[in-house]
């Protein structure tokens, strides 16, 4: 009998530790430090955090609403979902005094989200032109004009971006091809390659200045391609968009990839080619992007001479 709880108590603790994998260690930071919140809520309020009541859990969302935008508080459930998991207890995030309450929420505030402006051809070439001109240091010349083009021309998040290592990279006549081992959206790792062709314009060719970045560090022992952290995207990204003239709280790390998706929509591509590049797995976001860039293309007023 001994035998078999500590069978079954060896299987729990694998079992655990399988829900813990199936998210990346990023991915599991965030939703702790979500659940951290919540804790913090639970013991002003002397409510219990874990396992936590649907009620509870219903006026932590009340609490957070005033402050906080709509998907900030479905973010909050799915934490809040996520760590019941891995420590072994269950809520339902769907029950109705959470649900319905959410409802009330969004009817309230609405759902609208002002999202960051997307980096399109006319920024991305006066940051290149802006590094070349301000950046003293050719390594980091290099490097961020060799950041920002294959963050732009392959629709990267920030966290694909800074995770490339030299081995993941294939030159081929037609351009290069970047394999990902893992992203947001692929946690299982299956992976996806990244085509990108060589650009006319050499000075913004995404293929050239990795290659010249590459060279140029060809001795070095470290594997990543970039060896910089995400945030730092970020920062590099709105310091050239300063230094060029534009306004950097419009933009975000995100930039780059809503970029090529907006241009890339605006030149005729079709939403499947899209999502090829980006790694997108539903065609909502895609769609926005599309709509986005047709706003004057197909506007009903370009029929009216005035």
């Amino acid at each position: 009998m001994s035998n078999i709880v500590k069978d079954i108590s060896s299987i729990e603790i694998e079992t655990l530790d399988n829900i813990r994998s199936s998210k990346s260690a990023n991915t599991i930071r965030a939703y702790k430090s979500d659940f951290n919140h919540f804790i913090d809520f639970c013991k002003k309020n002397n409510f219990k955090a874990l396992p936590a009541d649907p009620k509870i859990v219903s006026f932590y969302i009340t609490h957070l609403s005033s402050n906080s935008k709509v998907s900030t508080l479905k973010r909050r459930l799915a934490s809040i979902s996520v760590i019941h998991k891995i420590k072994g207890h269950y809520i339902d995030i769907k029950h109705p005094l959470i649900i319905e309450n959410l409802m009330g929420i969004q009817r309230k505030k609405g759902v609208f989200q002002k999202s960051k402006n997307p980096i399109l051809i006319n920024e991305l070439k006066e940051i290149i032109t802006v590094i070349e001109k301000i950046e003293k240091n050719e390594n980091r010349k290099a490097r961020d004009k060799a950041l920002i083009l294959i963050g732009f021309s392959g629709g990267f998040r920030r966290s694909e971006l800074v995770s490339i290592e030299r081995e993941d990279l294939e030159f081929t006549k037609e351009g290069l091809k970047i394999f990902i081992k893992r992203s947001k959206t692929d946690q299982s790792g299956e992976g996806m390659t990244k085509a990108i062709p060589y650009f006319k314009d050499k000075n913004f060719c995404p293929v050239v200045s990795i290659k010249k970045w590459i060279e140029m560090n060809k001795y070095k022992n470290n594997s990543l391609v970039f060896d910089i952290s995400d945030k730092m995207v970020s920062i590099l990204i709105k310091k050239y968009l300063l230094k060029a003239g534009f306004d950097p709280k419009k933009y975000s790390g995100h930039s780059l990839r809503s970029g090529f998706a907006t241009v890339a929509a605006e030149h005729g591509a079709d939403e499947r080619s899209i999502m090829n590049m980006t790694g997108h797995k539903t065609t909502s976001m895609v769609r926005r992007y599309i709509k986005e860039s047709n706003l004057f293309k197909n506007n009903a007023l370009n029929n009216i001479k005035i």
